[in-house]
């Protein structure tokens, strides 16, 4: 199986050292903290990552010196505020690949995928005119996802399907977490309109293969979207090599606030959807009868924006940019691959997902048999060491492998190769600890 992250660009990476972990720990006051009377050890990145000194201060920065209203007045303090927001726009194209109209402001992706999905609807519903009809879903027609997608890309398409006849099928999970495409070509086929897929899953650290699979949909006309949240932070990406359709990604896991998501498309693409939202800011002219909708990405953010948020995303991806995506890859690389390794030596653990040397990023879920994860998640924060436990909003996935919760270790770029030793140790400890015997 190959992924999309290139072979050369592996090679080439050489991994951020843990001097240079220790130094980025500095920009990031909330990890020197105890927890229950030890060293605050954040494994919960997958979920929500920690923000670094200069995104707080961008976002403070705003509200200090610019705080507007965006796209509206003349004055001063507007067009400041609108061209910093405009200029965060192009700051995050850039990042992934894309032009700067293709990227659409949403809360979370979460948001991001629902836009999508009830632009579908809309069109369904004939809203649109002659160029959105390319984008309307019918009984007949296919939705394709795997069984590894967090709620966020399943749900909402098992709802278009609802709201319009279609059918949902989905690509199967193997026993090692990964997908098996020798049945998605056979669960892609000629009715197939949209295949929504996560590039990295959130549970099992699989990094899929995006290529081979956008070859698939493209073979019979489909459209593309990925799920990049657990990729655009962790790993290169780059929208326009991989030729999707459509990307999401949220703030919150990448360094950034909450409450700010990202839906890059293809400009082609957002110019024929009719919008989800509507109100202000996104149209051209408007009477008691009628409305007609600027072009996107402005079509698809309706009211006032997140702007300190946008602002403070811009502010993240610089900070990951100068430290360098190639290395974060390379460093987590390495962390992934400690800790299935260390999983894999302690009596009673099963990990979920790829084994050791398999590519995958920096996170594994796991069950200690014997003990559930919420009992495993409470010891290890008594000893300062935040993880997710539960089913990661993945039920699906968790059913397929046999489980219905897990503990999950997730780690960044301040994560340190002790943080990994500790928890490891810790977890050790818990099985004994239950008066469990392996």
């Amino acid at each position: 199986m190959t992924s999309s992250v290139s072979p050369s660009t592996r090679a080439s990476a050489r991994p951020l050292t843990d001097e240079e972990v220790d130094r980025i720990r500095n920009d990031f006051p909330i990890l020197d903290q105890l927890v229950n009377g030890h060293p605050l050890n954040y494994l919960d990145s997958g979920a929500t990552s920690q923000n670094p000194l200069s995104v707080m201060e961008a976002e403070q920065e705003f509200y200090e010196q610019r705080n507007a209203a965006v796209h509206r007045g003349a004055h001063t303090l507007a067009f400041g505020a609108t061209e910093t927001f405009e200029a965060a726009r192009a700051t995050v194209a850039a990042f992934i690949g894309a032009q700067a109209d293709e990227i659409v402001w949403t809360s979370n992706a979460t948001e991001a995928i629902n836009l999508v999905a009830y632009s579908f609807s809309n069109a369904s519903l004939g809203l649109g005119g002659a160029a959105a009809r390319r984008f309307a879903f019918g009984a007949g027609d296919e939705i394709v996802v795997t069984e590894m997608e967090h709620h966020a890309n399943l749900i909402p398409w098992q709802q278009l399907a609802l709201r319009t006849g279609a059918t949902l099928r989905f690509i199967p999970v193997r026993d090692d977490g990964t997908l098996d495409l020798a049945a998605a070509a056979g669960v892609i086929g000629t009715r197939t309109r949209l295949l929504a897929v996560t590039h990295a899953s959130n549970v099992v650290g699989t990094i899929n293969p995006v290529a081979e699979l956008v070859a698939l949909a493209r073979s019979v006309g489909a459209l593309v979207l990925l799920d990049a949240c657990q990729s655009v932070p962790h790993l290169p990406v780059d929208v326009a090599a991989l030729d999707v359709d459509f990307a999401v990604f949220s703030g919150h896991k990448m360094l950034g606030p909450t409450g700010i998501g990202v839906l890059y498309g293809k400009a082609e693409l957002l110019a024929g959807m009719p919008p989800f939202l509507t109100g202000g800011s996104m149209i051209t002219t408007v009477d008691m009868h009628t409305a007609e909708f600027l072009a996107p990405p402005q079509r698809f953010e309706a009211g006032t924006q997140r702007i300190s948020q946008v602002i403070a995303l811009a502010a993240a991806v610089d900070y990951l940019t100068e430290t360098g995506m190639e290395r974060i890859m390379a460093r987590e690389a390495e962390l992934g691959q400690r800790l299935v390794a260390g999983l894999a030596d302690i009596p009673g653990v099963r990990l979920l997902g790829p084994p050791a040397g398999v590519e995958r990023i920096g996170l594994a879920s796991f069950d200690l048999a014997g003990v559930h994860a919420h009992d495993v998640g409470q010891y290890l924060d008594e000893a300062g060491i935040a993880v997710r436990i539960g089913h990661h909003c993945a039920q699906p996935l968790h059913r397929r492998l046999g489980v219905t919760a897990s503990t999950r270790a997730s780690t960044y770029l301040y994560t340190t190769t002790d943080e990994v030793d500790r928890f490891l140790a810790t977890l050790a400890e818990v099985a004994p600890f239950f008066g469990v015997k392996s």
